[in-house]
């Protein structure tokens, strides 16, 4: 019998690094991948939450990624995303591997926004100081991926949630927190270099008006037209980068909203294959903020990258 990996979260984390993971995305992109034309995810609503399927293919692999999104875990102690991915050989469609698919979530993330990102972190010479709202494992993912990738050197990291002694206790004593209703927010804003949201939030986090013009902010925690973390103003006065023009249209609620508003136009929001390949110039005078939702070909890219670790 033909033996299929089976590859669970500290596989897949000692498999692949940040840094790799954010390569893998970056070199998909430089090599003419086209995110308009990846299949579509679809969600689907069940009793307890959401089911995401998510199809991909590239030159060398098909893969899949079916995730559960149950809102209600938390307070029980569960995490929020359950899944596995799959992935099938291009031409004969034979499986092989699967992967848990929350564990790759968890890398494929964060490795998007600092792919995102990294053209933007050339303004910085110094250490940033970063500002994170959530202390999941994406708020933890996206910290841990800035300081390890070699994107750029962190200083303080403050993290913003709603519940800061179930924080205190996740993130550990030395983890500084702050009750996002703590009049401080807005003063760390004030000096905040980078913005981290990684919440299920459908109104705005903070007045954006405290942010400094050479902030960088990752939009990470919406994947539907209703969720929204940052205001239109926000918007309306940075450079805008989005995995795919199209995709954000449908489905990124912080972009939707914002056009809706009067915030921003389809003509302001740049597709991040356009900066990563050096085709737009990055304004290190402005803001810039990176809005994502989650594509299906990032999730094969890194897959596939893993999968190469695992012939090797």
């Amino acid at each position: 019998m033909r033996s299929i990996p089976i590859l669970y979260d500290d596989d897949i984390a000692s498999l692949i690094s940040h840094r790799e993971a954010a390569d893998a995305i970056r070199d998909a992109l430089l090599g003419g991948l086209d995110p308009a034309r990846d299949h579509v995810r679809s969600v689907l609503d069940v009793r307890s939450g959401q089911l995401l399927l998510m199809p991909s293919e590239s030159p060398g692999a098909v893969g899949i990624k079916a995730v559960t999104v149950a809102p209600a875990n938390p307070a029980c102690g569960l995490p929020r995303v359950h899944g596995a991915y799959l992935v099938f050989d291009a031409d004969t469609l034979e499986m092989t591997g699967i992967m848990d698919g929350a564990a790759l979530s968890a890398i494929r993330t964060p490795a998007v926004a600092m792919a995102g990102c990294g053209p933007a972190f050339a303004r910085f010479d110094r250490p940033v100081r970063v500002t994170v709202f959530g202390a999941g494992p994406q708020g933890v993912g996206h910290v841990e991926a800035l300081a390890t990738g070699g994107f750029g050197q962190v200083g303080d990291v403050v993290h913003v949630v709603r519940q800061p002694e179930r924080a205190r206790s996740a993130l550990g004593p030395d983890a500084t927190v702050l009750e996002a209703s703590d009049p401080a927010v807005a003063a760390r804003l004030r000096v905040s270099d980078v913005v981290i949201c990684t919440t299920t939030a459908t109104t705005p986090l903070f007045d954006s008006a405290a942010l400094p013009d050479t902030a960088i902010v990752m939009v990470i925690g919406g994947h539907m037209a209703t969720m929204r973390e940052v205001d239109g103003a926000m918007f309306a006065r940075s450079t805008v980068v989005v995995e795919d023009r199209a995709t954000a249209l449908a489905e990124a609620g912080d972009v939707v909203i914002a056009m809706s508003e009067g915030m921003l136009t389809a003509d302001m929001i740049l597709p991040m294959a356009d900066v990563i390949r050096g085709t737009v110039s990055v304004d290190h005078g402005r803001p810039y903020v990176f809005k994502s939702v989650g594509m299906s070909w990032e999730d094969l890219a890194v897959a596939q990258a893993i999968m190469r670790r695992v012939k090797r």
